[in-house]
């Protein structure tokens, strides 16, 4: 099979490619690097199968030969973008997904969009279903991004409806696994990091709202399944782990793993930062036979390592060793 994958030098994105190639598919990976990284897919760079190209979804993109399904997964997901990007985060999600979905209509393809559990907003529905509306503040610092996925699902439907488009959306939760930027302002990553060079470690608000976290391999597998099973168009379906944990638990259990020194300092809480986040997977375990099988604690660990060696690999570098 010919894959395009949007956003395929991100985190998830390039775990994508990584299993598309491993499948046996051709990929093509699209990005325009502003968030993404070369490191992400250098060790495909040689592979006959797989091939990238350096452009940004909001331009209009000519693909040659055939093409069977499109992941689009290109956007800054990142809070600490939420306000220096969000003109970029709206016209990725908007004019972005309009590019792609105009290549997937023209080349016959099945196209998976990769949404989000923003757009249910600070829930007032525990745990979340597909079904759920959102409680979503449309014009605070989360609404670039909140919205504009929002405007996207819309977008992805409305192409469904009129051109009787095969599309799938995927409603992603906290995910987290090597390859996360560390700057990249989320909990995991920030707590990772802090612990690791023995800072104080911020937790905002009590610590007490929660996440529901999934590892990155989990995440994966489960894009892959509905991307490829057959008759799920128009199907949205809410990827992540159900088991529900607070912020300061993992905090806390980040520290241990870490074997740091640091302590806990609290910070307020951003504006609309959900207080509590948990999938309803119900419909994925249905439909894909597919749930989360990484325990917390194991994929923590391996993210811990990760972020262990390039820390070693800046400081020799700023130190020219």
């Amino acid at each position: 099979m010919n894959v395009v994958v949007t956003g395929g030098a991100g985190f998830i994105g390039s775990w994508l490619c990584d299993r598309l190639i491993e499948n046996g598919h051709r990929v093509i990976c699209i990005d325009n690097l502003s968030s993404g990284s070369k490191e992400n897919f250098q060790h495909l760079l040689r592979h006959k199968r797989f091939k990238f190209i350096e452009r940004d979804v909001r331009d209009l993109i000519g693909i040659k030969g055939p093409v069977e399904c499109v992941f689009h997964l290109a956007s800054k997901a990142s809070p600490i973008d939420f306000r220096e990007h969000a003109i970029d985060i709206l016209l990725t999600n908007s004019l972005g997904t309009l590019n792609m979905l105009e290549l997937a209509r023209k080349k016959k393809a099945r196209f998976l969009l990769a949404s989000t559990s923003e757009v249910y907003g600070d829930p007032k529905e525990h745990p979340q279903r597909e079904s759920y509306w959102g409680n979503v503040n449309p014009v605070g610092v989360r609404s670039c991004y909140d919205e504009s996925k929002r405007f996207a699902e819309a977008l992805t439907m409305a192409y469904h409806r009129k051109y009787g488009l095969d599309v799938r959306i995927a409603r992603i939760f906290n995910t987290f696994g090597p390859r996360m930027r560390r700057d990249d302002g989320r909990a995991v990553p920030n707590f990772i990091v802090q612990a690791l060079e023995d800072r104080p470690i911020t937790v905002y608000g009590d610590g007490t709202q929660t996440r529901s976290f999934c590892y990155i391999t989990d995440l994966v597998e489960g894009l892959v399944r509905l991307a490829t099973t057959d008759a799920l168009g128009g199907e949205i379906v809410n990827l992540g782990n159900p088991q529900e944990v607070s912020i300061l638990e993992v905090a806390n259990l980040i520290k241990k793993l870490a074997g740091s020194r640091s302590r806990m300092v609290f910070k307020p809480l951003p504006q609309d930062d959900p207080v509590r986040r948990k999938p309803d997977i119900s419909k994925a375990k249905e439909i894909l036979r597919w749930k989360p099988v990484t325990p917390l604690r194991e994929g923590l660990q391996a993210t811990i390592e990760y972020f262990r060696k390039i820390l070693k690999v800046n400081i020799s570098i700023r130190h020219g060793y």
